[in-house]
C-alpha cells in the first residue's frame, strides 16, 4: 500500500514552504527581454518612421508580443510536465498540420520570397516556430518511452528521425532552411545524450551533413551567400553586403558603443536591423562590452537549462531532463547562429535572437521556453524533499 509521507501529511506537521524558483534562468531572460525592447526600439526607429509614419510601430507590436508571451508564460507555468508528455504525439500532428496550412494557396502569407505565415487577424502565426516547441517535446517523450530501444536498436534510433525528415520536408518547401537546420541540429543532438550508438549518430550526422551541403549547392542564392560570407568585400554593394555593413556596425562600436541610438548603421544602412541583424546593432551601440554581456546572457540560459535537465534525469524523470536538454540545445543553437551570421563566422541566414529580436512568434515562443523550463525545475525542487524522505524511510526498515 502506497503511503503519502510528505510533510504535509504528517498530523500536526507545519506546512513546508514552496521551493524556490530558478531565479538564475528566470532573471537572465528578463534581462534579455528588457534589453531586446531597448534595442528593437533603438533599431526600428527609422524603419517604422519610413514605412508606417510612426517611429514607435515595431516598438509597439513587440511590446504587445512581449506582453502577450508573458502572459502565455504564466498558464504554460501552470502544466504539468505529464501533461506535456501525453501530448507529444498530438502536438506534433498539430505542428504538421500548420506546416501544410501554409502551403495551401490563399491560407499562407507570402514575404520575401517565402511562405511561412499564416494571417489571424491584425497577427500572423509561424508554423515553423511552433513546430520546434512541438518536435522537442515529442521527442523527449520518445526518448523516455524507449530509452532502451534507441540505444541498442538501429530501427528505435530511426523512427524519430522518420518524422523529422517530414516536418524537415515541408519547412524546405516554405522555404526555410535555417529553421530547418536549427530543428535537425537540436534532434540530432537529443538523441545522442538520449544514448543512441555513436556509429549510427556519426552516420546520420554524416548524411545529415551531406544533405545539408546539397541543399545549399543546388540552389544559386544560398550558394552566393556562402561565397559572400567567405568574403564579403568582394562584392560589398550587392552579395555581401548585409555582412559588410554589420562588420562595419561592430567595428565602430569599437570596446563601449557609441551610445544608445547613436548608431548609423541602423538608419538605412544595414537591412533587417531590427530582426536578423539586432546583433550589430548592440555592438555599434554598446561595443564589444555589450555584446558579451548578451551572449554572457544566453550562456547562462544554456547552462541553467542543462542542470535543470540533469537534476530532474538524477531522479529518472526523463521526458522532463530531454525537454530541458532540447530546449538548452535550441537556444544555444539559434543564438549561436544569429550572432555568427552577425560577427561573419557563419553564413547569412534569416534566423532571430531569441529572446531580443522583433518577430511576435519568436518572442512568444522563447517565453513559454523558459516558462517550460522553470516548470520542469520547479517540479524537481518539489519531488527532492519527498524523494529525500523516502531515503530515510526504507533506511530504518
Amino acid at each position: 500500500m502506497n503511503v503519502d509521507i510528505r510533510p504535509q501529511a504528517v498530523a500536526g506537521a507545519p506546512r513546508p514552504a514552496l521551493p524556490p524558483l530558478d531565479w538564475w534562468l528566470i532573471g537572465g531572460a528578463v534581462a534579455l527581454l528588457g534589453f531586446g525592447l531597448v534595442m528593437v526600439a533603438s533599431a526600428s526607429m527609422p524603419i517604422g518612421e519610413k514605412k508606417a509614419g510612426d517611429p514607435f510601430y515595431y516598438l509597439y507590436r513587440h511590446g504587445i508580443a512581449t506582453g502577450l508571451g508573458l502572459a502565455g508564460a504564466l498558464a504554460v507555468s501552470q502544466i504539468p510536465m505529464a501533461r506535456w508528455e501525453k501530448a507529444g504525439p498530438l502536438l506534433y500532428a498539430i505542428g504538421l498540420g500548420l506546416l501544410v496550412l501554409v502551403l495551401i494557396p490563399g491560407v499562407g502569407v507570402k514575404a520575401n520570397g517565402a511562405m511561412r505565415w499564416i494571417p489571424l487577424g491584425p497577427f500572423t502565426l509561424q508554423g515553423s516556430e511552433f513546430m520546434k516547441l512541438f518536435l522537442v517535446i515529442y521527442i523527449a517523450g520518445y526518448l523516455a518511452r524507449r530509452q532502451v530501444e534507441v540505444a541498442h536498436s538501429f530501427w528505435g534510433f530511426a523512427k524519430p528521425m522518420l518524422l523529422l525528415v517530414v516536418a524537415s520536408a515541408l519547412i524546405m518547401e516554405q522555404p526555410d532552411f535555417g529553421t530547418m537546420a536549427v530543428l535537425l541540429a537540436t534532434a540530432l543532438g537529443m538523441l545522442f545524450l538520449g544514448g543512441v550508438a555513436l556509429w549510427q549518430f556519426a552516420l546520420l550526422l554524416g548524411l545529415a551533413g551531406s544533405v545539408l551541403a546539397g541543399l545549399v549547392i543546388s540552389y544559386p542564392y544560398r550558394l552566393q551567400r556562402v561565397t559572400a560570407f567567405l568574403n564579403p568585400w568582394a562584392d560589398a554593394q550587392n552579395t555581401g553586403y548585409q555582412l559588410s555593413q554589420a562588420l562595419i556596425a561592430f567595428g565602430r562600436g569599437e570596446w563601449f558603443g557609441v551610445g544608445l541610438g547613436n548608431g548609423i548603421q541602423k538608419q538605412f544602412y544595414l537591412p533587417e536591423a531590427h530582426t536578423d541583424f539586432l546583433m550589430a546593432v548592440i555592438g555599434e551601440e554598446f561595443g564589444l562590452l555589450g555584446s558579451l554581456m548578451v551572449i554572457g546572457l544566453f550562456a547562462l540560459i544554456v547552462w541553467r537549462a542543462f542542470r535543470i535537465g540533469a537534476a530532474a534525469e538524477a531522479q529518472e524523470r526523463r521526458f522532463a531532463a530531454y525537454v530541458a536538454y532540447g530546449f538548452g540545445l535550441w537556444i544555444g543553437m539559434q543564438a549561436f547562429i544569429n550572432i555568427g551570421v552577425n560577427v561573419g563566422l557563419l553564413p547569412t541566414k534569416g534566423l532571430t535572437l531569441p529572446l531580443m529580436s522583433y518577430g511576435g512568434n519568436s518572442i512568444i515562443l522563447a517565453c513559454l521556453v523558459i516558462a517550460i523550463l522553470a516548470r520542469i525545475d520547479w517540479e524537481t525542487r518539489c519531488n527532492a524533499p519527498l524523494r529525500e524522505l523516502e531515503r530515510v524511510k526504507w533506511a530504518r526498515v
